[in-house]
């Protein structure tokens, strides 16, 4: 990357002297390398860099988007988008207001993935494939793992200067069991921030994954029907990401109508001890972020507050179009897209339950875990847990099939009656909207227990 001063006089002389109402510029440099399994194969080695950038313009409220792969030029593409803007229209300026900020940050980096040699990554992975396959009952297995390197700069015809910096790691393993014409799965998926470390000294959890995969072939199906449910931190921050999470995302709101009648500020949605954050801010995730894609501080914003609900996620555009603030919500995958509202760290506050308090007066129930699956439609979902056991009499029992929860999130929320005191989050998740995924984000929370909850099975 050219040094930053530099760039900066570029990107700054590209935004003057345009007829527009607004202008940002990103620009971005990655360097992203995987490494796959595809049963005891290694099926790819990949490693790519890529440089480039956007140009994004406003005028009397239409947008003009110009996206490049080489600085040379880039006052010519600004041009372009303003003309775009100039031809789109609209109806006056629609940006919520922001204070503009100078800020350079370096990436957090606990263990730098750079540090070890693509070598010792391979044989680390290799000796998990192989783990996986002491087993017996395995069929096959995948594996991917990733890390990734960015550097992002903003600016815009407001005066702002953003420089960012992030170093991701991913890892998802999944081992698969048959047994005639049965089939079964399961997966560990994790991640980190700045540190290799995350996906180091797991041979115990890679084996008990291959094991689990087995012991799932010979497991019985639950009966269907309503049953108290308790989740645990992992299927439970699912749940509030997918099902509750994107209706938050105001960009859905207000282009639906339907939406905008159930999504009321003010509305209850839970008892008091509900409450549902979504934190940019939270030090040391993978969804954390100092600016978001627009420029505007990354912050903790109440979506559900003791029940009410209380906030949602804005862009700036959003948030002018709806009359409230913006939270630092607009994000972009890469230069290739302009921002949109998408979450950041999402997850459900501890309460003040033990996990045996959660159990304890269930006489027969489900605590069901992990996941591998699901859809949503509007205010409906249906979840598939990696791994489920009975509940009987206080106590957890005989492991059954993965179950299928099925529900409508608003009564779902309302349902839940107690919440844990063990939050946990999971960073080895990607988030995919309007073609741009996977995303960097977390969500988490505490094992939560959800009354007449339906699960489907026999």
């Amino acid at each position: 990357m050219l040094d930053s001063s530099k760039l900066r006089d570029l990107i700054t002389d590209a935004i003057k002297g345009h007829n527009a109402d607004y202008i940002e510029v990103h620009f971005e440099e990655s360097e992203i390398s995987g490494i796959g399994y595809r049963g005891k194969e290694l099926d790819n080695i990949t490693s790519n860099t890529s440089v480039g950038g956007n140009v994004r313009a406003q005028f009397n409220g239409g947008w003009g988007f110009v996206s490049f792969d080489q600085i040379e030029g880039i006052k010519e593409r600004a041009a372009m988008a303003v003309e775009q803007a100039r031809l789109v229209g609209g109806k006056g300026k629609k940006l919520a207001s922001v204070e503009p900020v100078v800020s350079i940050t370096g990436a957090r980096l606990i263990k730098d993935p750079a540090s070890i040699s693509l070598a010792a990554k391979k044989r680390l992975l290799d000796e998990y494939n192989d783990i996986i396959y002491t087993t017996p009952g395995i069929q096959t297995s995948t594996i991917g793992y990733t890390d990734a390197r960015r550097t992002k700069i903003f600016a815009s015809s407001e005066g702002s200067f953003i420089q960012q910096s992030r170093v991701d790691v991913m890892l998802r393993l999944n081992a698969i069991a048959r047994k005639d014409s049965e089939v079964q799965q399961f997966n560990i998926s994790l991640g980190g921030l700045g540190d290799y470390s995350v996906v180091e000294n797991l041979q115990q959890q890679v084996k008990e994954t291959a094991e689990k995969a087995v012991a799932l072939l010979s497991a019985p199906r639950v009966k269907g029907g309503k049953y108290p449910v308790v989740l645990d931190p992992v299927l439970a921050g699912v749940f509030v990401h997918e099902a509750f999470g994107h209706l938050s995302e105001s960009d859905f709101i207000y282009e639906n109508e339907r939406l905008r009648e159930i999504m009321v500020l003010g509305r209850q949605f839970g008892g008091k001890h509900l409450n549902i954050v979504d934190d940019a801010s939270h030090p040391g995730l993978r969804g954390s972020y100092a600016y978001d894609d627009e420029g505007t501080p990354g912050r903790k914003v109440f979506l559900i507050k003791e029940g009410i609900l209380t906030g949602r996620l804005h862009s700036r555009e959003t948030a002018a179009r709806m009359g409230e603030q913006p939270t630092g919500n607009a994000r972009a995958i890469n230069y290739h897209f302009p921002p949109i509202v998408r979450m950041s760290n999402t997850y459900i506050e501890p309460g003040t339950a033990s996990f045996s308090d959660l159990i304890s007066d269930i006489k027969e129930g489900i605590y069901a875990g992990n996941w591998y699956g699901g859809t949503t439609s509007m205010e409906m979902f249906t979840f598939s847990a990696g791994e489920a056991h009975m509940i009987r009499h206080g106590k957890i029992a005989e492991l059954v099939r993965p179950v299928v929860l099925t529900g409508n999130v608003f009564e779902t929320l309302k349902n839940i009656d107690a919440i844990g005191n063990d939050l946990d989050m999971n960073q080895g998740g990607g988030c995919g909207k309007g073609g741009q995924s996977p995303l960097p984000v977390s969500n988490g929370s505490p094992h939560i227990r959800i009354n007449n909850c339906l699960v489907g099975g026999e």
